[in-house]
């Protein structure tokens, strides 16, 4: 499992991925999951993913093949004239590599091979995109309604995020929130891990404003992990306290 974020602001991009994968609790390793193409001054494509490993490897392979030698038939990321069309060569090529090797090993459920990848970026003289890309090769935009795409281990750093998100939030406090988020994660499912790769995409500039590795001796983390279980302790107890001795109204509502 994994977890993976993409948040659109009104200054532009911040992404985040943890880098475990699991085959059991004996066989745990790390990879990267966050890959980055860019071409300074003109565009700049960043992919996040989750799922089966073998899947998306060989995705991000034929990827990296594809935009040092692109031909007539399988267009470059680098080349694509839109964000759009970006969206579309992963999908096609994500549908595409979950067929061939669910057909190639026999399996007639292509679940076992599934991955799905949040895609986000921006070309010169365009809007910022994220986009969110289904094993079947389709995908959904990110828009301020829905401002934000979460992919493998979701459900547990989602409420903060849906609490703490705005769209004019600084780069610096989306970035905070992220960590939160992540942190809630960890605390609750084991095939979640350390360390994290963060970026920060400024719109118009076209190359990472701003990206690091988070392991578990950063000290900026480890703080934020600390604090925001105290401020939820303080939290709670801050609370109203329940008594057994008053009748409460069950009706209402």
């Amino acid at each position: 499992m994994t977890y993976c974020v993409g948040m659109m602001l009104d200054r532009g991009l911040v992404l985040m991925t943890d880098t475990r994968t699991n085959s059991g609790v004996d066989n745990i390793s790390v990879f990267r999951k966050m890959h980055c193409w860019s071409v300074p001054g003109e565009r700049i494509i960043t992919l996040l993913t989750a799922g089966n490993l073998a899947t998306t490897q060989s995705v991000v392979s034929k990827l990296e093949e594809r935009n040092k030698a692109p031909d007539e038939r399988h267009n470059s990321l680098l080349e694509a004239p839109t964000m759009f069309q970006v969206a579309s060569i992963v999908g096609a090529l994500l549908r595409d590599t979950i067929d061939s090797v669910s057909n190639s090993n026999g399996q007639t459920a292509a679940s076992t091979f599934e991955a799905t990848m949040i895609v986000a970026g921006q070309i010169k003289g365009m809007e910022p995109r994220l986009f969110l890309i289904y094993p079947e090769g389709n995908f959904i935009e990110a828009s301020f309604d829905t401002p934000f795409f979460q992919i493998g281990e979701t459900k547990y750093g989602r409420p903060i995020l849906l609490r703490g998100y705005d769209r004019e939030l600084s780069f610096e406090d989306a970035v905070k929130l992220l960590m939160v988020s992540f942190d809630s994660t960890l605390k609750a499912n084991l095939s979640v891990g350390l360390p994290l790769d963060m970026m920060v995409v400024e719109r118009d500039t076209f190359v990472p404003s701003h990206e690091r590795r988070i392991d578990a001796n950063d000290s900026y983390f480890q703080a934020v992990s600390n604090g925001w279980g105290e401020a939820l302790k303080q939290a709670f107890h801050s609370l109203p306290d329940y008594s057994f001795h008053i009748d409460y109204d069950t009706s209402a509502g």
